[in-house]
């Protein structure tokens, strides 16, 4: 029996994607290579959008590939097998039979982040056949597919706030027949019908941990989220176990690259600043900091909280950061040991100040999380003693917890595709959290 050709292209393509991220030593995990080339993103995927309009543009223009068009099928196939985020979903609009082609407004509500990102936690997490797995906000369900693949049927299940992508992607994985199921429900409250899992995995970022999840934890289990702050420039990576006696312990470290912030959550960005920006750089002015390196993450993650308010414009030259509602911004480098600022903040010397304090506390790259019951806040501490480096989570806002609504404005929704393009986070190949808006 002759191979189909269809399937024969895509599999050929599976096995590229499994080689290309193999090579670059992103895929290590012989299990979820495994599963990288059985399951087949184009049942999960069948549709993307792909942006047209630029940087700022207000309405974005987009352009929807229907992978069962013979004119997309092959841009389409190429870009969900790519190392690039896939946009599903505008506004929460419904999934069946979306017409191909052209549109205008809206910000994407549903993608799947890029495959990188997906292996570097599904990886983390370290899966095991017979684990019991709970993904928080799943949308079409792509690593919860994965996830299935190498936990087994019926033990992988998904938390979808949005009817129509929860039923889109159920539709899609029973075709594949993993045993994966998607539930509709409000993420922050875990799985509706309670248990413990061994793994949790938050697709979205939360400000601070809602203490369903850590209540839904199993002894011995690990939880892997990202927090969020008003900032998409420095996310926080939390993860959290809990011990065979009970014991909860959760560490928090800076990174490149995070998950879109939850419905509500607003960020900051450097647009509107940019062309004043490069018109007036500011007053130059002599620094004792010379600008930190890109990974120095620990240093980062900190200056999230410790110097709020702030973004930085990735795609500027040198480290330029804004503060966008004081109409303040400093612009450092190439290490010629000064700035320029302008504004009323001096927002260098806030990240001077701190910087003196994260080597005072030893350089910290991770912090402890003291996550409590639930009926108080969270702390984040580099260690113990006068020098350590500390926090408070802020809460969860009341926003949060509110299912979307017919009309919501589009900019209420928010995610990492447009963060990348417009507030200028750091060059991830794709949406990209890490990248939210």
């Amino acid at each position: 029996m002759s191979l189909d050709p269809r399937a024969a292209a895509t599999s050929g393509l599976r096995t590229a994607m499994v080689d290309r991220l193999t090579s670059t030593g992103v895929l290590t995990d012989p299990l979820l290579r495994d599963a990288l080339l059985h399951v087949r993103r184009e049942v999960l995927l069948p549709h993307a959008y792909v942006r047209v309009s630029g940087p700022g543009a207000d309405p974005i223009e987009w352009r929807l590939l229907d992978g069962s068009h013979p004119d997309d099928r092959q841009e389409w196939l190429d870009l969900i097998h790519s190392d690039e985020s896939i946009l599903l979903q505008r506004d929460g609009e419904q999934l069946d039979a979306l017409p191909r082609g052209p549109v205008t407004g809206g910000h994407m509500t549903s993608m799947s982040t890029y495959s990188p990102a997906t292996i570097e936690v599904l990886q983390a997490l370290r899966l095991e056949p017979g684990q019991r797995y709970l993904e928080l906000g799943p949308g079409p369900g792509v690593s919860l597919a994965l996830a299935a693949a190498v936990t087994g049927p019926r033990l992988a299940v998904g938390v979808e706030r949005g009817g129509h992508m929860a039923a889109f992607a159920q539709r899609n994985l029973d075709r594949l027949g993993l045993g994966a199921a998607v539930v509709e429900g409000d993420a922050l409250d875990g799985h509706p019908a309670g248990g413990t899992f061994d793994r949790i995995h938050s697709g979205i970022g939360v400000p601070s941990v809602p203490q369903a999840w850590v209540e839904q934890l199993a002894p011995g289990g690990w939880l892997l989220t990202t927090l969020v702050t008003r900032t998409p420039s420095w996310p926080g990576r939390l993860g959290v176990t809990r011990t065979r006696t009970g014991l909860v312990e959760a560490t928090l470290r800076g990174g490149s690259r995070g998950y879109r912030p939850m419905l509500g959550h607003r960020w900051l960005d450097a647009i509107g600043h940019r062309a004043r920006i490069v018109a007036d750089p500011g007053t130059r002015r002599a620094t004792r900091l010379a600008p930190p390196p890109d990974d120095a993450y620990g240093f980062w993650l900190a200056a999230a909280y410790h110097v709020g308010s702030v973004v930085r414009d990735f795609q500027a030259e040198t480290i330029t950061l804004v503060a966008p509602e004081e109409d303040s911004w400093a612009v450092a480098g190439p290490g010629d040991g000064t700035v320029r600022v302008h504004g009323p903040r001096d927002i260098w010397a806030e990240l001077e100040e701190l910087h003196t304090r994260w080597e005072r506390a030893g350089r910290p790259d991770a912090y402890r999380v003291e996550l409590g019951d639930g009926t108080g806040r969270q702390h984040v501490t580099s260690g113990t003693g006068p020098k350590a480096l500390a926090w408070t989570l802020p809460p969860l806002p009341p926003v949060l917890r509110q299912m979307p609504r017919p009309g919501i404005p589009a900019d209420a929704v928010p995610l990492l595709a447009d963060a990348v393009q417009d507030v200028g986070l750091p060059e991830l190949s794709a949406r990209r959290p890490g990248d939210g808006r």
